[in-house]
């Protein structure tokens, strides 16, 4: 998959309506978005198009209705913040449907300058399917599409797969752009050293993953509870840590490739332990290998130290998942670390998954990181070499 896609600048919006996918899949509390960090990621964009002449008909998916109707799902509170965004002089109009008679008096009706944001598209159970229907009928509706949601980039939905390959010309906005020039300058032409910080659960979720990384940095830092497979492979007792035991010998073909390749591969010495998995449990730290009864849970002092002096080292690092169990306090100080020495570092740095981006802003390091992705499966996906439908079916860059 080219990832050289024509942008915002290759397109004249004036006069032209727009159908630009977004992604507000925000937070709602009592009716009211709670975070809006994903409505103004995509300010810039809606801006450039409406300050150009465009007519823009927006489209998001929000939360997960199953192809039904869900009162705590609809877009309501989402067009009341990104009116206030947008200011008065933008007027945001809504429908409470994402297709039919209503949809498309309300496109058609749409003058310059003018914002259309259609009701949450996951309540049709077609934008899942890639129905070819609702495609056809979305694509019906604009005389150009801008991809500007990473994050459901690796979903071959109608909106993201469908609406781009039958209305073009099909473009990336300026997030997604950016999205894309942050990966490609990492992976592409990285300064050495190149350091990977990989953390998560699974083995089985990384593997595809780990094995482009390869290829690739001079050094893989492992660590959450993906590092005890690792460690048990290596034949050191893991207590009763979380271990898949049918990906040891992928653990060990993993291990293999990098001493082959003469990749530097570092794994926890020391670990924060507890004897039950919940927040108040007793813990310890423990050097070496775990005692029985007792479950790693996060990465020691020993190890926050050895790879905060490996990031300290790198000009280029990519970190996606976390040391432990991040969404416990007692076991969220080694992500934490990782996330502080990232910051530190002198490093070109790009971080993309939930709780690795959730440190970085737990610590207020945003402005210290070279770019925090939107996108944590698409992320991932791209980092494994996979093809993401919302962006293979958007226009090739015309080659110099």
């Amino acid at each position: 998959m080219s990832l050289a896609k024509k942008t915002l600048r290759e397109l004249d919006p004036s006069g032209k309506k727009v159908f630009v996918r977004v992604d507000f899949n925000v937070p709602l509390k009592d009716g009211v978005v709670g975070d809006d960090t994903r409505i103004r990621a995509a300010l810039t964009t809606l801006k450039h198009l409406l300050a150009s002449g465009a007519a823009v008909i927006a489209a998001s998916h929000l939360g997960r209705p199953k192809g039904q109707m869900v009162e705590e799902l609809r877009m309501a509170p989402v067009a009341v913040r990104l009116q206030e965004l947008l200011g008065a002089d933008v007027p945001v109009k809504t429908v409470n449907c994402v297709r039919g008679n209503q949809v498309q008096k309300a496109a058609a009706a749409l003058q310059s300058g003018e914002l259309l944001l259609l009701e949450n598209l996951r309540f049709d159970a077609g934008e899942t399917e890639n129905d070819d229907a609702l495609a056809e009928e979305l694509a019906g509706l604009a005389d150009c599409f801008v991809q500007d949601a990473f994050g459901t980039c690796h979903r071959s939905h109608a909106s993201t797969a469908g609406v781009p390959a039958r209305c073009k010309p099909a473009v990336a906005g300026n997030l997604l752009e950016k999205e894309i020039r942050a990966f490609e300058q990492v992976m592409s032409q990285p300064e050495q050293p190149f350091v990977a910080v990989i953390g998560g659960a699974k083995v089985s979720d990384k593997i595809l993953a780990l094995k482009t990384l390869l290829e690739k940095v001079d050094c893989l830092m492992i660590g959450g509870g993906m590092a005890y497979t690792f460690l048990k492979a290596q034949g050191h007792a893991i207590g009763s840590s979380l271990c898949e035991e049918d990906r040891l010998d992928t653990a060990r073909e993993v291990l293999a490739e990098a001493a082959a390749r003469s990749v530097e591969m570092l794994l926890p010495t020391d670990h924060v332990v507890a004897d039950a998995f919940f927040e108040n449990a007793n813990t310890q730290v423990v050097a070496g290998d775990l005692p029985s009864g007792w479950m790693g849970l996060d990465i020691g002092p020993e190890t926050k130290a050895a790879y905060a002096a490996k990031l300290a080292e790198a000009r280029t690092v990519v970190w996606n998942g976390p040391m432990g169990v991040f969404e416990m306090e007692p076991f969220s100080h080694g992500t934490s670390a990782v996330a502080k020495a990232l910051a530190e570092s002198h490093a070109v740095s790009v971080v993309g998954g939930g709780d690795s981006v959730a440190a970085v802003k737990k610590n207020g390091l945003q402005a210290h990181i070279g770019h925090i992705s939107t996108g944590g499966g698409a992320f991932l996906e791209l980092l494994e070499g996979k093809v993401l439908p919302g962006i293979a079916e958007l226009d090739d860059a015309l080659s110099d």
